[in-house]
């Protein structure tokens, strides 16, 4: 098995595709057609539209929060998730869905419960974690979970 030279990302501002050497930091990396950076060092709101564009052109890392502006435990986590965007946002890419926007977008995971966070890794699903989790756990979950060293 060899090891991918470039990611392709999909810009979450214009949708368009970008090509990053691996291992690059993606706040050195802009979008080629509307020059936004690439880093999430907060988390972005995307729609089930960029979530599906995503899925099936994007093969960089990112993490993306299932949420709802009536759930207590996703506002409680909130803080923390931005904390952990803005760690690792040179690696990871941080996105979140709020589900009653996104029904059907949400549906496509059969969810049992929100919070719920889904990490994704070379275009296919790498892991999930359902319930709120502080900065620590998700520090951890992410590195472990899309193997990212911690250090």
């Amino acid at each position: 098995m060899t090891t991918a030279t470039s990611h392709t990302l999909v810009c979450t501002e214009c949708g368009q595709l970008n090509r990053v050497p691996a291992g690059k930091a993606l706040s050195q990396g802009k979008c080629g057609t509307c020059g936004v950076t690439l880093a999430t060092k907060k988390p972005r709101d995307i729609d089930g539209a960029m979530l599906s564009k995503l899925m099936a052109k994007d093969t960089g890392m990112y993490v993306l929060d299932l949420w709802a502006p009536w759930c207590g435990p996703c506002r409680m986590m909130a803080p923390s998730y931005a904390q952990t965007a803005e760690a690792l946002g040179d690696q990871v890419r941080f996105f979140k869905l709020n589900t009653d926007e996104n029904q059907q977008a949400a549906g496509r995971f059969n969810i049992r419960g929100i919070p719920t966070l889904i990490a994704f890794k070379d275009g296919k699903q790498a892991g999930i974690q359902s319930g709120a989790m502080q900065k620590p756990q998700l520090m951890a979950w992410t590195g472990q979970t899309l193997g990212i060293p911690q250090g």
